[in-house]
């Protein structure tokens, strides 16, 4: 009996193995080009001929001839199996839909997916590793279930959040993969309609009393520029990354408008002007300008490091991580309670402002929020604007007749 023919467009080098639980396909180089050297290891390529077939048109085999003619320098990591996890993975990571987002937030989607990717199934393998067509919403849903809690040090700890993250992260990967490669990625989006929903915990508004504790606290361990930064955030309404890595000295009293900041607010693309001084000369932030004022310039930003570096010999910008153990020593060194994070500085101030009765523009003017949906998150109801609300209710029904007397 004669070699059973390959089909018309079989690819190279790929074999077919009929297993107990149906057909593999691998791709495997010639005898002679491993003696020769080939870097390209055999390689199992999965049950499913057409993703087994676009990898070997689309990566091995290419990269195999490029080996073959001599330009080993253009060999590329041959990266994911077609049609894997990972493989729809790399296709998002690829599209503008993930590379136009801002960095630190490319670093979050990454762990999110990498989350799912690595998690160990039943059979020893990753999740990265198998064919999305396999992912089925009933795996996902127990995923999910898996992922919301994680065992250290024989410790179970929460992580719904995470883990919703991760969910939306892979839905919004799935759907950009299948725009690009419907031919390959189901429809079905598996981590679509998972009915989820997490309310965070709301953050604690730092009072300016406890301001002014933890910049004195600041002051008095040598570490000024925290008590600077932690006065931007709740008078100016900033954000940490933003007082830290980007105001500089250039925004506060510019040569056009040596009567305001210019606080630029990364995440909405807004900059505001804010006003140093009312209409009559009254300052309006006077113990921060007063500050800034008399305060020693050691750079281009603002906020720096408050000693100069050893070898470098000069005062070089805070990195996010080192800022937040700084300002933690500072809060436990002052007595504040844990519970009053950086980002309290400026949830406050814009509870200040709602306690002041500012209406939602003045806020917004502010504070750079472009809509109040997203300012509400900041400026908390409190007892106190319940009680001035009762109270003006109060006095409307006094009004009208007297009728609460």
């Amino acid at each position: 009996m004669g070699r059973r023919r390959k089909p018309r467009g079989w690819p190279r080098y790929m074999e077919v193995k009929r297993l107990r639980a149906g057909e593999a396909y691998y791709w495997n180089p010639p005898t002679w080009a491993r003696k020769a050297g080939c870097p390209l290891d055999a390689r199992a390529l999965g049950g499913e001929f057409s993703n087994a077939k676009a990898h070997c048109d689309d990566v091995l085999n290419p990269q195999f001839d490029a080996w073959r003619l001599g330009r080993s320098g253009s060999l590329a990591p041959l990266g994911p199996l077609v049609g894997s996890f990972d493989w729809m993975v790399s296709i998002y990571k690829a599209h503008p839909a993930y590379q136009e987002r801002p960095a630190k937030t490319q670093t979050s989607y990454d762990a999110a997916l990498a989350l799912v990717s690595k998690y160990t199934l039943k059979n020893g393998q990753d999740v990265g590793s198998q064919q999305i067509n396999s992912i089925t919403p009933g795996v996902v849903d127990k995923l999910h279930s898996a992922l919301r809690t994680v065992v250290k040090d024989g410790v179970q700890y929460d992580r719904t959040r995470t883990a919703l993250l991760s969910m939306q992260v892979c839905r919004r990967a799935w759907k950009i993969a299948y725009r690009v490669k419907s031919s390959i990625v189901p429809a079905e989006n598996p981590f679509a309609k998972m009915g989820l929903a997490y309310k965070p915990t709301p953050t604690k508004p730092v009072s300016h009393a406890i301001l002014m504790q933890f910049v004195k606290a600041a002051d008095d361990h040598g570490y000024a520029s925290l008590g600077t930064a932690a006065m931007i955030a709740f008078y100016w309404l900033q954000r940490q990354e933003d007082i830290v890595s980007r105001l500089s000295w250039s925004h506060y009293r510019p040569a056009d408008r040596p009567d305001v900041i210019r606080v630029w607010h990364y995440k909405t693309g807004e900059m505001v002007e804010v006003p140093l001084y009312d209409a009559d000369g009254t300052s309006l932030w006077p113990d921060l300008v007063n500050r800034l004022d008399r305060a020693s310039r050691h750079g281009t930003l603002i906020v720096t490091r408050d000693k100069p570096d050893r070898l470098r010999k000069i005062h070089l910008p805070w990195q996010i991580d080192t800022f937040r153990h700084r300002v933690a020593e500072i809060r436990t060194a002052a007595g504040i309670d844990p519970s009053n994070k950086f980002m309290g500085f400026r949830h406050g101030g814009n509870v200040e402002g709602a306690e002041a009765d500012l209406t939602d523009a003045q806020l917004r003017a502010l504070s750079g929020h472009k809509t109040t949906a997203a300012l509400l998150r900041y400026a908390q109801a409190t007892e106190r604007q319940r009680r001035v609300g009762a109270r003006k209710r109060l006095e409307s029904r006094t009004k009208r007749g007297g009728l609460s007397e």
